[in-house]
Order: structure tokens, then C-alpha cells, then sequence
């Protein structure tokens, strides 16, 4: 039996890394960021519908994510219409990833979603894992990023749940502000508790 896990966290909050650790526990992610990277790159399957959206977004056949999220920046219904188009593509490729784990019978099956409780997406898995930090350290480690702003940063943070309402809706949750190897005991103690649940 495959378990479904949805690993979801605000920007900046260890996401990357948990999974990461999850993939190192025998888990196999299903990255819905780099998911849509392909999506946008040179003949993705989003690239003419945003081509005909939003023209100057596009470049040699390619989606530009930093003139994309310009748009959205002057334009906060562009999003909806950008999501119109990607999540149909994203949620053709997440099918195949999840019949490809359960022909497999890989016993964790991991969406790596940033949105996936804004969007709904926790009512296609089975536990909900969320990533968090404080918050002084989530505002370090994404103004540590290049190209990133604090208006960006507020602009990422408007679109995504208030953290106290994320970690009330997860099953678990794990704290990423002590370092890898803390992180990486939460998720073994994590993964024995869905096992020891999962066989009841």
C-alpha cells in the first residue's frame, strides 16, 4: 500500500531540505516547483498558453519566471489565469507520478506542493506535513535569495495561509530551526507513527 503524503510550508520555511530528507527515508517526491520549471522550459506544454496570455513573458520558446512574476506583480488577477492554465498540466503529471509509486509499491508517496492547502490539494492525500520555522528566520532565509526582494517577499507571503492556521490543518508538523539532523529524527519518528497508524 502506498501512503500519500502531502508535504506543504510558507516560503523559506525548509521545504526543500525535508524533502530532501523524506527521498533519503525511501520516499518518492513528486516536486510540483519543478514540475512546472518543465512545464515552462523550452517546449514545455505551459509555454504558448502563456505565450498567448501574456506575450512578453515568453522568450526562445521559453516561459521567463522573473517577467512572469513581474506581471503578477502589477497584475494580482494574472495569477488566476496562470493557474487556470498550470494546475490542469501539473495535475496530469502528479497522476502519472502517483500511478507510476503505487505500480511500485513504494510505500510513500510524497507532493511537495507550496499551495496545497490554499488550493485544496490536501483532499488528494492522505496525511498533510507541514514545514515550519520561525519567523525571523523564514524572512533571513528568502531575502538570502538572489533576486528576491522584501515587496516580493510580502507579495509571496499575501498568497499563502497564516502559519497558525497551516499547522492547525496538518497531521504533522515538523520544525526546521534546529538543523538538518533534528529535522531528520522528526521525520523518522514521523514516518514510524504513519506506518504504526497506517496498520491498524
Amino acid at each position: 500500500m502506498t501512503i500519500v503524503i502531502g508535504l506543504t510550508g510558507s516560503i523559506g520555511m525548509g521545504k526543500t531540505t525535508t524533502a530532501r530528507l523524506l527521498k533519503e527515508a525511501g520516499a518518492a517526491i513528486f516536486d510540483a516547483d519543478a514540475c512546472v520549471h518543465n512545464l515552462y522550459a523550452e517546449g514545455g506544454e505551459a509555454v504558448a498558453g502563456i505565450a498567448q496570455l501574456f506575450p512578453e513573458a515568453v522568450q526562445n520558446n521559453t516561459v521567463n519566471r522573473q517577467k512572469l512574476s513581474q506581471v503578477v506583480l502589477k497584475n494580482p488577477d494574472a495569477i488566476k489565469e496562470i493557474e487556470a492554465l498550470v494546475h490542469p498540466l501539473v495535475a496530469i503529471k502528479r497522476q502519472a507520478f502517483l500511478d507510476k509509486t503505487k505500480a511500485e509499491n513504494t510505500k510513500y508517496a510524497v507532493f511537495d506542493v507550496p499551495l496545497l492547502l490554499e488550493n485544496g490539494g490536501d483532499e488528494a492525500v492522505d496525511i498533510v506535513l507541514v514545514v515550519t520555522a520561525p519567523e525571523s528566520i523564514q524572512k533571513q532565509r528568502v531575502l538570502a535569495r538572489p533576486g528576491m526582494t522584501v515587496e516580493k517577499f510580502q507579495a509571496l507571503r499575501n498568497r499563502q495561509m497564516p502559519e497558525n492556521e497551516k499547522k492547525a490543518r496538518a497531521d504533522y508538523v515538523i520544525y526546521t530551526d534546529k538543523g538538518e539532523d533534528d529535522a531528520r529524527r522528526q521525520i523518522q519518528i514521523i514516518l514510524e507513527d504513519i506506518e504504526k497508524n497506517a496498520v491498524k
